[in-house]
């Protein structure tokens, strides 16, 4: 029998007390101060779109190769995890293709000009030139897939408890106290470090490679006709704050999420009206489907507005394994903007390491 505690309930989180509850053996707790249903700036997987569009450069792009499939069996097979497909259109600038060329662009590889996920999906196409608007060098179109968090955190919570992990809310200060804080009683054999953001204040990580990306967005209840990211806002001012374009509709009425801002290292809590404005704007001018024709960005029916942090780490996501004062644990944080569609990947190898441990004793 292994104890495992896992210190972090967001997408990161679950998903790997998800997988190692499938493991025989396994007794988990999961210990958070955020769980699903809370809204926080420190929390961020409520925030989350949550679409599939593959950042990572293909070579380190394995954990969002095996999450996809998963991604697709359950958008369907499994309805009632919120998930489903949709169309998605990315366009190629013609002022950023110097940057993207250097494979420096903020998106990482998400808008590379041949794109190595072009053979992850089955109906990936580059666009004519007919299809696209004025100022856009390039562009392609593939099925892809949205997640409506509200219905699929808590879904995953339900797929832990009835394989018997135990949630639990608290704070840890220091990563090796999770060790002593399983459900049992017992001292847990391996920590998971779950923590996203929080990785940069928990003792003995206190990761200074992590930092907050801040996403602001506003959600509305108009559905468009299909999911749509540019590579720049269009805009010199709008860019240099950090400001991006992207509409993605989630599944069972989860609403359209309209972005977003990209601001590296910063962390306001509160929505900027004014971006609010811009960001209504482009999206409308990005997919004119969201609006009946001749309409502007008045015909949008906002729901909310919302500000999340992106649990960023310069150099890539942690998902090893270390001793830390006598407590076996494994990392898995640090993704940044792509946590979800990376989850199961990541998950499956915080697996791995903890058979490695076990192996071990």
């Amino acid at each position: 029998m292994t104890n495992i505690v896992v210190i972090g309930a967001g997408v990161s989180g679950i998903t790997s007390a998800y997988l190692l509850s499938k493991q025989k053996g396994n007794v988990i707790t999961v210990v958070a101060k955020h769980m699903p249903g809370d809204y926080d700036i420190e929390y961020a997987s409520p925030w989350a779109g949550a679409n599939v569009l593959p950042m990572s450069h293909e070579k380190d792009s394995r954990w969002e190769r095996r999450t996809w499939p998963e991604i697709k069996r359950l958008a369907t097979e499994v309805p009632e995890a919120g998930i489903h497909l949709q169309q998605t259109i990315l366009y190629r600038r013609e002022k950023d293709l110097e940057e993207i060329r250097k494979g420096g662009y903020n998106f990482d590889g998400l808008f590379a000009e041949d794109p190595w996920y072009k053979t992850l999906f089955d109906n990936y196409r580059e666009l004519g030139p007919s299809e696209l608007p004025a100022g856009v060098a390039s562009g392609c179109e593939f099925g892809s897939a949205c997640i409506n968090v509200m219905l699929y955190l808590p879904w995953l919570v339900g797929q832990c408890r009835a394989n018997g992990v135990v949630f639990r809310r608290g704070r840890v200060g220091h990563v090796a106290e999770g060790a002593g804080l399983h459900h049992t009683g017992a001292a847990a054999d391996v920590v998971v470090n779950a923590t996203g953001l929080l990785a940069s204040q928990l003792g003995g990580v206190r990761d200074a490679a992590v930092v907050p990306v801040r996403g602001q967005v506003v959600v509305v209840r108009n559905e468009a006709p299909h999911m749509a990211a540019v590579s720049s806002a269009g805009d010199a001012a709008a860019e240099a704050d950090g400001e991006v374009t992207y509409v993605m509709t989630r599944a069972a009425g989860g609403g359209t999420v309209l972005g977003g801002t990209y601001q590296r290292g910063r962390w306001e809590s509160q929505p900027d009206p004014n971006c609010a404005a811009r960001i209504l704007r482009r999206a409308v001018a990005l997919v004119p489907g969201l609006v009946p024709p001749g309409a502007g960005p008045e015909a949008l029916d906002i729901v909310r507005h919302g500000v999340g942090l992106r649990p960023y780490r310069d150099g890539g996501a942690r998902v090893e394994r270390e001793n830390v004062a006598g407590v076996w644990v494994v990392h898995n944080y640090g993704h940044g903007g792509w946590g979800y569609q990376a989850s199961y990947g990541c998950a499956e190898d915080v697996v791995a390491l903890v058979g490695e441990i076990a192996a071990l004793a």
